[in-house]
């Protein structure tokens, strides 16, 4: 049966664990891709274009988002990122999924642009104490950038009960086990079915 891709967007105060329960679903799920986001951020080491991110100046992006090539973009840190409108539509008409690793400024405009092909899935910490010691545990930020993202923290959690989905991540292999679950129930939502009145029109001739 034939159906339309579905847009998961996984979002989460930093360290809470987006990006290691993006990187798990990408491992144990080979229908699902990544969406690959254009940053004006220089690129760190190892990173390369195309495959982490596309990285831009300042102007081509200004020049993208006037152009209505970008589906979402924020300011994030200084910084922009943004996602490529072109290849997310492609994706979802051919009935493959896409992940999205973004925030909740990216989850309302996505949602906005893409209405009905969005699955929106918040992940919190199970404490504060707790979140701030994996931002420490990293062992890479000063305690001025510690403190500035405890306070953004704070701001993004208030923002989950616009998602469809809230997730704790407690212990990784129980969260990614949440997050397939409802990757697998967005893929069986009835809307996405294209195939669905012809399957049915079989069955009951």
């Amino acid at each position: 049966m034939t159906r339309r891709g579905v847009c998961l967007v996984i979002s989460a105060p930093s360290g809470a664990g987006k990006t290691s329960l993006t990187r798990g679903l990408l491992a144990v799920e080979p229908d699902l891709t990544s969406s690959i986001s254009v940053t004006t951020r220089a690129p760190r080491t190892g990173e390369r274009e195309g495959e982490h991110y596309l990285f831009r100046t300042p102007a081509q992006f200004e020049a993208m988002a006037s152009a209505g090539e970008l589906l979402e973009w924020a300011h994030v840190f200084a910084r922009s990122y943004g996602t490529p409108r072109a290849p997310v539509e492609a994706a979802l008409a051919a009935g493959r999924d896409v992940v999205f690793d973004i925030d909740w400024q990216g989850h309302r405009q996505l949602r906005a642009a893409l209405p009905g092909d969005v699955v929106g899935l918040f992940i919190l910490p199970p404490s504060l104490p707790v979140l701030e010691a994996r931002l420490r545990g990293r062992g890479t930020d000063q305690e001025a950038e510690i403190a500035r993202r405890m306070q953004a923290a704070r701001a993004e959690i208030a923002h989950a009960p616009e998602f469809d989905h809230v997730l704790v991540n407690a212990a990784f292999d129980a969260a990614l086990a949440g997050c397939r679950a409802v990757l697998h129930a967005a893929r069986l939502a009835t809307h996405r079915l294209s195939g669905l009145p012809g399957f049915i029109a079989e069955l009951t001739p």
